[in-house]
């Protein structure tokens, strides 16, 4: 999945930009205002409108800056927060030097919940067509890795996903291990889309240079709307309808740095997450 990183450089190049369009339709107006005023009353300049004028470059300047180091907005942080207390507990400190050795039955029929302070989110997990990732995710959940862990990313603009599976929340946490990249060609990716309800793995691949491939590890997003997205990161799971509602909240809360990519302002902890053979 595109870095929080990159997400963040990318938004605060469309938010500056649309912050220049915006002075200089002001600045239009404004000029237009004061001829206006000029042929009306016989002077050059009024007051009150050079008044009005140097505000509004003063605060868009303000938001320009803001925009490109991309600051927090007062807004973002008063959402409240739907979610409950997280149970008692801490994130283990977990790693392994190797992939797993796939065990489950490729031919069953596999289900994850995660339990959430926000509420429970079942997922339809695709065995057959993702063994390495399901198999990863059984280990990991056994072993209690996503236990007492954060979700912490939220983006709500152009890439609607909630990101989780990272033991230490800062987008950086790995289980040791990688695994392979698998299902690409999922039929339910069409038209660069990776679908509402689509649970797939996060990783660290560049379209650009063309590197990166198989570098999953533990971190994955859940889409709770229709995402723009090329088919680079392995669709695992379906969520289920009462989960999808739970991503809606989560969501409607928004996230901390009002830019549309950050940490969600839901306090989104999975206190228990469990995979079943169907």
């Amino acid at each position: 999945m595109v870095s929080q990183e990159q997400r963040r450089r990318q938004l605060a190049r469309e938010k500056f930009l649309r912050q220049q369009q915006r002075r200089t339709a002001a600045r239009r107006k404004t000029h237009a205002r004061n001829a206006v005023v000029a042929s009306v009353l016989g002077v050059v300049v009024v007051g009150s409108v050079v008044s009005y004028a140097t505000g509004v470059f003063k605060n868009d300047d303000k938001k320009a800056n803001a925009g490109a180091e991309v600051s927090p907005s007062p807004s973002a942080s008063k959402a409240p927060d739907p979610c409950k207390k997280a149970a008692a507990g801490k994130v283990k400190s977990l790693s392994w030097k190797k992939e797993p050795a796939v065990t489950i039955d490729k031919s069953a029929d596999y289900t994850m919940k995660m339990a959430t302070t926000c509420g429970d989110v079942d997922i339809a997990l695709k065995t057959a067509a993702a063994p390495h990732t399901v198999n990863s995710f059984n280990f990991l959940a056994a072993k209690g890795y996503f236990d007492h862990t954060k979700c912490h990313r939220l983006t709500t603009n152009g890439i609607y996903v909630l990101q989780c599976g990272d033991p230490t929340a800062l987008g950086s946490g790995t289980p040791g291990y990688t695994i392979p990249d698998e299902n690409l060609k999922d039929t339910t990716l069409k038209g660069g889309v990776y679908p509402a309800g689509t649970v797939a793995m996060a990783n660290t691949y560049d379209a650009t240079t063309k590197k990166g491939r198989n570098t999953g590890g533990s971190q994955f997003f859940l889409v709770y709307q229709d995402s723009q997205l090329p088919a680079n990161y392995t669709p695992f799971g379906t969520i289920s309808k009462s989960g999808m509602k739970v991503l809606t909240k989560i969501a409607a809360a928004g996230e901390s740095t009002g830019a549309g990519d950050g940490a969600p302002n839901a306090t989104v902890v999975i206190n228990k997450m469990t995979v079943t053979k169907s």
